[in-house]
C-alpha cells in the first residue's frame, strides 16, 4: 500500500502537465502496475478521490435501545432465530404487554415491529457470539402386523388435514448407548400445522404408548386422525394397531432406514426434544416425572409462542435442490388460518392464547430444565430453585442482560467433572505398607530408593525387577507432607490453647 503510494505521487506531477499522448502512456502503465479500473485510475491521478478518514459517518436507525429492547425478546423468544423471531414479534410484544412485562416508547416500538429478520440477525450478533451432537432397527422383525400397517413415504402427505400426527421416540441415555432401562420422550408432530406434544415414558413400552395417545388426544385442540411411525416393534405391536383401529386412527409406517420419511416429526427431535431436554441420562421416576413438567410448559410455549418454518415447495436440478418455505408462523397461527378447522375450536384457541403468559411460562420451562439438569449430572435433584428463579419479576429483569452469563438453559450447560480420587490400578504396596511406613518413622531421612531396595530383599518375587519405584517415591513424599502437615497444625493448636490455659 506504501508504495502504491509514493507511486500515485510521483506520477501525478508528471501527469498533469503532460500532453494528451503522454498522458494516455502513464495512464496505461499505471493500470498495468496497480490493478486499477482505467476509469478509477484517471480520478487518482487527478485527484478527485475523496479523502481517507472523511468517509460520511453512517447514520444508524436502530440505536442502543432497539437492542436491548430485541434482546429481551428474544430472550423471552427462547433465542429463536432472526427470522422466526420476526414473525413472533408482534404476537410476542402484544402478550408481553398485556400481561405487564414491557413498557416500550412508542418510537422503539415502531422501530422495533419494523425490523428486518437480517438487521435483528445482525443486532443479537454481538450477544449471540458471547455464547458461543442411529440405532439400527433390529433384523428378522416380519410380523403379519408390520406387513398389515401400510407404508406412507415423505411425498405421499400432499396436504393433509389437521389430526395426522409423525411419531417419534427419543431415548435419554447420555450419548453412548449402554445396557440399561432410560427415560424415553414420544414426540408427536401434526404435519398440517406443526402442532407438536411431547410425552415421557419411564421406559419403552407398547403400553405405555397408548396411554400417551389416550393422554394427547384429551389435550388437543383437535382431534386426532392418523399416526404415522418408524418401524420401532413398540409401535409395530398388536396393542397398538388394536387400538389405532379401534378409536378410527390411520396408522401408517415409514420405510426401513429412510429417516426423511418422517422428516416432520425428526427436525422436532432436535428442535424441541434436544433443544429443552440436552443430552444427558435421565432415569427413574423422579427423571421421568421433572420431564413430565417440563413438558406441561414447553407444549404452550412451543405451540403459541414459537414460530417454525413449513416446506412449500422443493424443486430440483440436478444435484441442486431448491427449497421454497412458508413465512414462519406458529402452530396456533397455522391452525387459526386453516379453512379446515371449525370456528368453535378457533374461538377456544383464541381464548388460550389471550390468557398465556409467556414470560412466566419460559420461566417455568427454565425451573423444570433446572431440575433436569440435577437429575442428569447427580442423579438426584437439588430441591431448591436457582437464586431468584421462582420470582416472576426477577427474571423478567434478566432477561435483558441473561446473554452475558452464557447458556440459559440448564439442561445445556456443562456440568464441572468429578475429581478423581479412585484408583484405577491395584496398590502394588498395600500388604507392604506398614512395614515401609514402620522404617520411615524409625529412619524419616531415608530415601525410596533404600526402601525399594530392602523390600526387593524382603520380598524378591514381588519388588525384585523395581517397577513400582516411581510410585514408592510419590508414596513416601506424600507420607511425608501429611507428617509435617500434622507436626504444625499440631504446634498451632498447642499455641491457640496457651492463652486460655493461663
Amino acid at each position: 500500500m506504501t508504495t502504491r503510494k509514493e507511486l500515485v505521487e510521483a506520477l501525478r506531477v508528471r501527469y498533469g502537465s503532460a500532453e494528451f499522448s503522454d498522458r494516455i502512456k502513464i495512464l496505461d502503465e499505471f493500470v498495468a502496475l496497480t490493478g486499477y479500473h482505467r476509469k478509477h485510475a484517471i480520478r487518482v491521478l487527478r485527484d478527485e478521490v475523496t479523502k481517507t478518514g472523511a468517509a460520511r459517518a453512517r447514520n444508524r436507525l436502530y440505536d442502543e435501545a432497539v437492542r436491548q429492547a430485541l434482546t429481551m425478546l428474544w430472550e423471552a423468544a427462547d433465542r429463536v432465530c432472526g427470522k422466526r423471531l420476526k414473525a413472533l414479534i408482534p404476537t410476542l410484544v402484544d402478550a408481553m404487554e398485556r400481561h405487564g412485562h414491557l413498557d416500550l416508547d412508542p418510537v422503539i416500538k415502531t422501530k422495533v415491529l419494523q425490523v428486518s429478520a437480517a438487521t435483528i440477525d445482525r443486532v443479537l450478533a454481538a450477544a449471540r457470539l458471547h455464547i458461543d451432537g442411529q440405532r439400527k432397527r433390529r433384523k428378522g422383525i416380519g410380523s403379519a402386523i408390520r406387513r398389515s400397517i401400510p407404508v406412507r413415504t415423505f411425498a405421499d402427505w400432499r396436504d393433509p388435514p389437521p389430526g395426522y400426527f409423525e411419531i417419534d421416540m427419543v431415548e435419554h441415555c447420555g450419548g453412548v448407548k449402554t445396557e440399561g432401562e432410560f427415560v424415553h420422550t414420544l414426540t408427536l408432530t401434526d404435519i398440517a400445522s406443526g402442532w407438536t406434544e411431547c410425552v415421557a415414558m419411564r421406559v419403552r413400552d407398547q403400553m405405555l404408548v397408548i396411554a400417551a395417545f389416550d393422554k394427547v388426544a384429551a389435550e388437543l385442540p383437535f382431534a386426532m386422525l392418523g399416526v404415522d411411525s418408524d418401524n420401532d416393534s413398540a409401535f409395530m405391536s398388536q396393542s397398538v394397531f388394536d387400538y389405532c383401529k379401534g378409536h378410527g386412527l390411520e396408522q401408517t409406517r415409514s420405510r426401513a432406514y429412510r429417516k426423511n420419511d418422517q422428516a416432520w416429526v425428526e427436525q422436532k427431535n432436535g428442535a424441541v426434544v434436544r433443544r429443552l431436554v440436552g443430552y444427558g441420562r435421565l432415569t427413574g421416576a423422579q427423571a421421568t416425572k421433572a420431564l413430565a413438567l417440563l413438558y406441561s410448559s414447553s407444549r404452550l410455549y412451543i405451540n403459541f409462542f414459537q414460530p417454525s418454518f413449513k416446506l412449500k415447495s422443493k424443486t430440483r436440478d440436478g444435484a441442486r435442490v431448491h427449497k421454497v418455505y412458508f413465512a414462519p408462523a406458529t402452530p396456533c397461527e397455522r391452525l387459526l388460518a386453516h379453512s379446515g378447522v371449525k370456528p368453535e375450536i378457533k374461538a377456544r384457541l383464541k381464548a388460550q392464547f389471550e390468557d398465556l403468559d409467556p414470560v412466566r411460562l419460559l420461566q417455568e420451562i427454565r425451573l423444570a430444565q433446572h431440575t433436569l439438569s440435577e437429575l442428569a449430572a447427580h442423579g438426584v435433584s437439588a430441591g431448591a430453585p436457582p437464586e431468584g428463579g421462582s420470582d416472576l419479576a426477577v427474571f423478567l429483569a434478566n432477561l435483558s442482560s441473561a446473554w452475558k452469563d452464557g447458556e440459559a438453559r440448564p439442561t445445556h450447560r456443562k456440568q464441572p467433572k468429578t475429581k478423581h480420587w479412585w484408583r484405577n490400578r491395584p496398590d502394588p504396596f498395600a500388604d507392604a505398607w506398614p512395614v515401609i511406613e514402620g522404617w520411615l518413622i524409625a529412619e524419616p531421612t531415608v530415601s525410596a530408593s533404600e526402601l525399594m531396595d530392602r523390600l526387593a530383599a524382603m520380598v524378591p518375587d514381588a519388588y525384585a525387577a523395581k517397577p513400582q519405584l516411581r510410585t514408592l517415591q510419590r508414596r513416601v513424599k506424600a507420607w511425608r507432607s501429611q507428617r509435617v502437615k500434622e507436626m504444625v497444625l499440631g504446634s498451632l493448636s498447642k499455641s491457640a490453647a496457651t492463652p486460655a490455659e493461663v
